[in-house]
């Protein structure tokens, strides 16, 4: 659907100022798609990229700072984010064997069985397959780092 559909207005200053509610208003609707399936985990989008993240260093652990380097949110707390992990034993904290005052973070066992389930559950390009082909959805990927500059 048409962004001038979805909010119910045509009145734009001009093309750029369209391209900036489409993206934020696209941004908020697949938020929400996502958001959903990862309730079913009990896990914040937030939880769930640390987890990747995580998993992408197993079986190295990673520190606070890698993961706040590698996380798409930037404004996220890892540190919170990360004990609430430990909480639902997710992921476990344990001593820098190198640097007593730095901690690792790892990916638990519990954690990568949870990865395991969403990977098969929840197939992302199938959010967006049905409307982009594989062609659009990698120029669609160009234009959104071009923008980014």
């Amino acid at each position: 659907m048409r962004i001038e559909e979805e909010i119910q207005s045509t009145k734009f200053e001009d093309n750029y100022q369209k391209a900036v509610i489409n993206i934020t208003y696209t941004h908020s609707w697949l938020s929400n798609n996502i958001r959903g399936e990862f309730d079913k985990y009990n896990l914040t989008m937030q939880q769930f990229n640390i987890l990747r993240i995580l998993r992408g260093q197993y079986p190295k652990p990673a520190t606070i700072n890698l993961l706040k380097e590698r996380m798409l949110d930037k404004m996220s707390d890892a540190s919170r984010i990360v004990d609430r992990l430990v909480q639902k034993e997710l992921v476990s904290r344990c001593t820098n064997t190198c640097d007593r005052r730095a901690v690792d973070i790892r990916i638990s066992e519990q954690g990568l069985e949870v990865l395991s389930k969403i990977d098969v559950d929840f197939i992302i390009k199938d959010m967006i397959s049905k409307n982009l082909t594989k062609e659009e959805a990698g120029k669609l990927s160009d234009l959104l780092d071009k923008l980014r500059g």
